[in-house]
């Protein structure tokens, strides 16, 4: 084994493991050139002081030229496309959508046979939630991965999976999955040889002979799942503490050990060569652990991600990262960059959101929009009402404090407003890992469920248009839960399922609603009222040219309960105005003054007068074409 030396002698070491592995032609020498020194200053930066550091860069290096010589044409051509347009997915014309392969259409077959609808929709990214193998039972969802190169046998196989790519690109959608690498299930080959003393293996994980070092660990770590288990490490049965962050099954890789690095990598070029165009990258803020710290975004999390981002420029230059950090506002941020993570989830904006319609106050998503939205250039987010996961009320407690509200006791009274332990609640969610100790709980629902279509509220139809309308008129890609659009409803059955019932999330990723989708003709059903005017918004957004890229600029007006911000095009904007509260709201004349008084409203086909104003309805807004003077 040999240690990091100069950038010439790694590269020479490098190219020679490169051209032993295989041919190198001239594309992938063209990107090995440019792309080299910069993943040598980041494995120098990582891995400067292990024995092993050359060995394991040539071999990355080895396994994505080896990666690109097994190259499909048709995903070179798309290369060299995205590589022509590197903001494609900025465009005005993105549209999101994510589901459960097996709750939504049985399997990767199935989700073939919902081509046809999701071009209907105007999809153009596709992100099939975790359908790798996983244990039988309590697997997280997906997310505790026994194989990254296997699709779970009951969905298909990682041939129907390349065809389904295939298919996907055809219809012009993107293929995005889950690239879960901060820890994998206890089932992983890796993390069976591991546990078995396997010397290869050994250092793959993070395992300790007693609760010593786990105990040093956890005076500054912070538990994620409480009612799974205490602290960031499990006991194996033979007395021996593993690192696992989250569930008890998922095991933490080591990254301070290059060769996860180099497996890693593998696993996302395997992938890369599958067709699939977006790797959502799970729990980046997770992924490096060092004693007396939160191990949460620590440096070296940024360097991993941008030496992932080298290796992909090199072996498949088309493919983008897609960022899921769910940490504070200004931490989100910090993983967005074209040399990181292209996407991003914009989890502050969905919990905002939230958070206005329960208070009818827009104040927190003003700033937010405001004062954290803007992103470095060839970078987007992916804005989204919620996913798959709980709603966690991520907001910075100094935001809060502007307006005289305790960070704490706000969020306690979010979590009871959307669990209905709130008097007057319209929202009907479940709550999600609840602690005892500190009082801390995320929530858990539908987007109609929690917005008032379950109980009933009269106002239920217009939050789930308006939370939507805020998701599609901000910017970059934003992202529909397939079935919210048909308003599906809260699914209590996980309840009677052993292995999901201590999952609340699972009220939230219920079967694909057949009888709700059947009725999205019908404006006599809340399915129906709900589909017509969501497709109505997707097809406005797609002929507006100014919800392109990322640019915001805060629109403010005299009213708390209103949020406001403009769309700015080459000569024209597009001002949005969203009322959150539940009375009417006259916007006048003066506050509008900044703009011609020709306007139109592109959501009803209308030329206005700004000279009369605007009225804004109860959970009612605008998308009002506009000419700044």
């Amino acid at each position: 084994m040999t240690a990091l030396t100069t950038l010439a002698s790694d590269r020479t070491a490098a190219l020679a493991a490169a051209e032993a592995a295989g041919r190198v032609d001239d594309a992938f020498l063209d990107r090995f050139d440019a792309q080299f020194p910069r993943l040598h200053d980041l494995f120098t930066r990582l891995y400067g002081d292990r024995a092993d550091g050359q060995e394991q860069l040539a071999a990355t290096v080895a396994a994505a030229s080896t990666s690109w010589n097994a190259r499909p044409l048709e995903l070179k051509v798309r290369d060299a496309q995205r590589e022509a347009d590197a903001g494609w997915f900025q465009s005005e014309r993105m549209l999101g959508g994510v589901a459960y392969v097996d709750r939504f259409a049985g399997n990767l077959a199935g989700i073939r046979d919902q081509i046809p609808y999701f071009r209907e929709l105007g999809l153009t990214y596709l992100h099939l939630m975790p359908l790798f193998d996983a244990p039988e039972g309590d697997n997280d969802g997906g997310y505790a991965v026994s194989s990254y190169r296997r699709v779970n046998p009951s969905l298909g196989t990682m041939d129907e999976l390349s065809e389904l790519a295939a298919d996907l690109r055809t219809a012009g959608i993107s293929l995005v999955v889950d690239f879960i690498f901060n820890h994998t299930s206890n089932e992983h080959e890796w993390a069976r040889k591991a546990v078995a003393g396997d010397p290869e293996y050994a250092d793959f994980y993070l395992i300790f002979p007693d609760c010593e070092m786990p105990d040093a660990y956890e005076r500054t770590t912070r538990e994620i799942f409480p009612d799974d288990h205490r602290g960031s490490f499990v006991q194996l049965p033979d007395g021996r503490w593993i690192w696992s962050t989250f569930y008890h099954y998922q095991w933490d890789l080591n990254y301070a050990n290059p060769a996860v690095f180099r497996a890693m990598a593998g696993e996302m070029l395997f992938l890369a060569g599958r067709g699939v165009e977006v790797l959502r990258m799970d729990a980046v803020a997770f992924i490096w652990k060092r004693l007396g710290t939160a191990c949460e975004s620590l440096p070296e999390a940024h360097l991993l991600l941008q030496a992932f981002n080298a290796v992909l420029a090199m072996a498949a230059p088309g493919m983008v990262f897609k960022s899921e950090a769910i940490v504070h506002p200004d931490e989100v941020v910090t993983y967005i960059s074209p040399e990181e993570c292209q996407l991003s989830y914009n989890p502050l904006q969905m919990a905002l959101t939230w958070e206005a319609l329960a208070t009818r106050d827009g104040r927190l998503l003003q700033d937010a929009l405001e004062e954290r939205h803007a992103l470095p250039a060839g970078t987007a987010w992916v804005t989204y009402v919620r996913s798959h996961d709980d709603i966690g009320w991520t907001f910075a407690d100094e935001d809060a404090a502007r307006y005289g509200i305790d960070g704490y006791a706000h969020r306690q009274f979010l979590n009871r407003f959307y669990t209905g332990r709130f008097e007057g609640s319209f929202a009907r969610g479940v709550a999600f890992q609840e602690n005892p100790t500190t009082g801390d709980a995320r929530v858990a629902g539908t987007t109609a469920s929690l917005a008032g279509i379950e109980a009933g509220d009269a106002g239920g139809e217009d939050r789930v248009v308006l939370a939507h309308a805020l998701a599609l008129s901000t910017g970059g890609i934003p992202l529909l839960y397939l079935g919210d659009e048909v308003a599906q409803l809260n699914d209590y059955s996980y309840r009677d399922d052993p292995a999901r019932r201590g999952d609340s999330r699972w009220v939230h990723r219920g079967n694909r609603p057949r009888d709700r989708y059947a009725e999205r003709g019908d404006e006599s059903t809340a399915a129906g009222r709900v589909f017509r005017r969501l497709t109505k918004l997707i097809s406005v957004r797609q002929q507006a040219p100014e919800f392109a890229g990322n640019d915001l600029i805060g629109f403010r007006t005299p009213h708390p309960s209103v949020v406001g911000y403009q769309r700015p095009g080459p000569d024209t904007r597009v001002l949005v105005l969203a009322n959150v509260g539940d009375a009417e709201v006259q916007i006048d004349p003066l506050t509008l003054s900044g703009f011609a008084r020709e306007a139109y409203d592109l959501v009803h086909d209308a030329d206005l007068d700004l000279d009369e104003g605007l009225t804004l309805p109860p959970h009612g807004f605008v998308w009002v074409r506009v000419t700044p003077l």
